[in-house]
């Protein structure tokens, strides 16, 4: 491991003792309640995630609305007489783009064998890369496994998921207990599928992706120490992808391997890997030479979402707000934040960034953002690792997650799952999977007494 442990006393720098001076008070940013700067709302409700941004221009705010039916409604299969949207599949996971962004929060793995996707699928892929850096397709199954299909079309294949549980004590004698998952691939639909490099991708809340977006990449690349000059055990990297649309590499941005450079092709690849549904950027059907069925069967037009379709969901997914903090100013939450600090989170979950100028929407522009990310690749060890590279994305490295929103998972969807897999089953266990370049606060969080560790739940519950 690049990072050297640094085991902390219950008696030392983290004493459940409390220092005279409120020192917490030092963490408290100025507006900080607004994560999104001014593309913040004051919303706690279920539909917290999907609310515009403030400032829209009337043409925007129509825009936004269509926007929004394209990504909730579902798509069917062609010839229909729902010509906008036919040509579902003719493999496909979902249905529709809520189908795994429900109330545009976050995805979850199926909770029993034999569920349909609710926002978990397979990456797929084999040993080497594509011209591009990219991942290699598997020859018969593709870049993803998907798990339905059309009448007439045979499904790929699908997958189960075990759990053991992995038992483990804080220094205080407490005890916890993970979930450690293993997948089950069947992939028997159009014969062999061996040689198959895989990693399980929970869809994440889309909040404030436009806003990360317009950093600029100069901003991103202000924290990449790849050789770890400074000594502090943390190499974040950028990862750098295709762009379709320009025809080189570019810094990644979106996925968990930060493997889509724009929203737009994020966009574009989701309906075409997620749905079967082409488009100008993604214009041939999503089938292998072996899946005769799949290239045979009718098709809902070429492409088969329209360019400006296409455009109305990449302004709909840049424009969707993110809720402000709840209880930002409270003491508990501030010594939260504190600890978050001192034990070294903010390394990575980067707090506090300003966007640059955004070429579409003026209001994402010159935003003060308190987002938790730094957008970089990071090491996050073995227990993480999906042993798949993404471009540079090595099979151990995920791009840190933005924290905005976490604290209202529950509210919109539900569930309190985190990670790429959704393994944790809460905050607490996401913090206790982090390996890597993150064993060293994961190892102090350890040594925090009960009440310090509940402060810094309550820290991150308020994001």
């Amino acid at each position: 491991m690049k990072r050297t442990l640094l085991l902390l006393s219950v008696i030392g720098l983290f004493s459940s003792c409390r220092p005279d001076e409120e020192s917490f008070w030092e963490y408290l940013d100025e507006k900080e309640e607004l994560s999104g700067g001014e593309a913040s709302v004051y919303d706690a409700s279920p539909l917290a995630f999907s609310k515009p941004i403030p400032g829209l221009s009337n043409s925007d705010q129509l825009l936004f609305a269509v926007g929004n039916s394209f990504f909730r409604s579902n798509w069917v299969v062609a010839p229909s007489s729902t010509t906008a949207r036919d040509g579902m599949g003719p493999l496909f996971n979902a249905r529709s783009c809520s189908g795994c962004h429900f109330q545009d929060g976050r995805g979850r793995a199926p909770e029993y064998t034999g569920e349909l996707s609710s926002g978990l699928l397979i990456r797929l892929s084999v040993a080497g890369v594509g011209p591009h850096g990219e991942p290699l397709p598997h020859p018969t199954y593709g870049g993803q496994l998907q798990d339905q299909s059309i009448p007439n079309v045979t499904t790929e294949g699908n997958f189960s998921i075990s759990y053991t549980e992995v038992s483990g004590q804080f220094a205080d004698g407490t005890s916890y207990s993970l979930r450690k998952p293993d997948y089950f691939l069947d992939l028997s639909g159009y014969g062999d599928g061996s040689g198959v490099l895989f990693s399980p991708r929970v869809a994440n809340q889309i909040i404030g992706l436009g806003l990360l977006e317009a950093l600029s990449e100069s901003t991103i690349l202000e924290r990449v120490d790849e050789m770890d000059a400074n000594g502090d055990g943390i190499s974040g990297r950028a990862n750098y992808v295709w762009d379709q649309i320009g025809q080189t590499n570019e810094i990644g941005r979106f996925g968990w391997k930060a493997n889509q450079p724009t929203l737009l092709q994020q966009s574009a690849g989701a309906f075409h890997g997620d749905m079967g549904i082409t488009s100008f950027m993604f214009p041939s059907e999503n089938c292998s030479a072996m899946e005769f069925d799949c290239q045979n069967a009718p098709n809902g037009g070429t492409p088969e979402i329209e360019d400006d379709d296409l455009y109305k969901v990449e302004l709909y997914s840049s424009t969707l707000a993110v809720p402000t903090r709840r209880n930002y100013k409270a003491e508990n939450v501030l010594r939260g934040k504190e600890v978050f600090f001192q034990i070294g989170c903010e390394n990575c979950h980067r707090s506090k960034m300003v966007t640059g100028n955004h070429p579409k929407v003026p209001a994402l522009s010159s935003q003060t953002i308190f987002p938790y990310t730094d957008m970089l690749l990071h090491d996050m060890g073995d227990d993480l690792a999906d042993g798949r590279p993404d471009f540079l994305a090595s099979g151990n490295e995920w791009r840190t997650p933005p924290l905005w929103g976490i604290g209202l998972f529950q509210t919109v969807n539900n569930h309190t799952n985190y990670l790429h897999d959704g393994r944790a089953r809460n905050i607490e266990e996401a913090v206790l999977w982090h390996g890597g370049e993150a064993e060293s606060s994961r190892e102090q969080y350890k040594q925090l007494s009960s009440t310090q560790r509940q402060e810094l739940l309550d820290f991150l519950n308020s994001l």
